[in-house]
């Protein structure tokens, strides 16, 4: 059984039909629960069955408890979980939670939702980017980005934290594959919140499809493990090393330890 968050479009929901057309059951996640609805009629149409649904806003960490809740009661093994939800953030935004909203959706949330599950993943797949060579990662200040905010930055610094987590997971949890990968620049819904932005999404000539960025999580999700480095970043189906800043397993570890102390679980 796989988890994808972020499945209401895009590359979750290109994975999600992907998968379940190869008979895996599917579990979407998403924020809108019309998107999430009109998700899963998809995944039907194209499977022959209509996946579980679970609404989560990774905005709102207490949303992400509740998620973990309902994951755990719902089933005993969960076989691959998807990290992919995530989103660019144009204007400077603190979540609820007290950060940048940024690096809470594309890295705290996501964090929160494996460590409370990470006892019955088989194994995590992280929707990173290229991006994350524009970032700046500091784990003494998660939400230093709102300073000078520059949206791009921002991104890229939440990316960072995407391949950091994955290496440090393998670390700390041997028994549980982790792979981070860059998809590709997308044709999806990223960043509809600007005209702009959103016309350039629709209309430039060299995006890939949904379906081709999702290629490498799909991958990533069946491919034996033995043929594969838990930890490593991938890019159209092979390892790749990232910016050595986001390689560093010092950094790893700090900004894990900086993580737990943010969403509650440090002890």
């Amino acid at each position: 059984m796989t988890v994808v968050t972020g499945a209401s479009s895009g590359i979750g929901l290109a994975a999600a039909i992907e998968l379940a057309r190869r008979g895996d059951e599917v579990v979407l996640v998403g924020r809108d629960p019309a998107r999430l609805g009109a998700a899963a009629d998809e995944v039907r149409d194209a499977s022959g069955a209509r996946p579980a649904t679970y609404r989560a806003d990774f905005a709102v960490l207490d949303t992400v408890r509740t998620l973990a809740d309902e994951l755990r009661t719902a089933y005993d093994r969960i076989d691959v979980l998807a990290n992919n939800a995530g989103a660019i953030v144009l204007r400077p935004t603190t979540t609820v939670d007290g950060f940048e909203l940024s690096m809470q959706a594309n890295h705290l949330a996501p964090f929160l939702l494996s460590c409370l599950l990470h006892d019955r993943v088989g194994r995590i797949v992280v929707t990173a980017s290229a991006a994350h060579r524009s970032g700046a990662l500091d784990p003494a200040d998660l939400s230093r980005q709102l300073g000078g905010y520059r949206a791009m930055r921002a991104y890229g610094t939440s990316k960072q934290a995407n391949i950091l987590f994955a290496a440090e997971a393998a670390r700390r949890w041997p028994r549980l594959f982790t792979a981070s990968f860059h998809p590709g620049v997308v044709r999806t819904r990223f960043a509809a919140d600007s005209r702009l932005v959103a016309l350039g999404m629709r209309l430039a000539p060299f995006l890939r499809t949904p379906a081709k960025g999702a290629e490498t999580l799909v991958w990533l999700a069946h491919t034996d493990t033995a043929r594969l480095t838990s930890g490593g970043y991938y890019v159209d189906r092979r390892q790749r090393a990232p910016l050595r800043h986001a390689a560093d397993p010092a950094l790893a570890a700090r900004l894990w330890e900086a993580s737990e102390r943010a969403v509650g679980l440090a002890s």
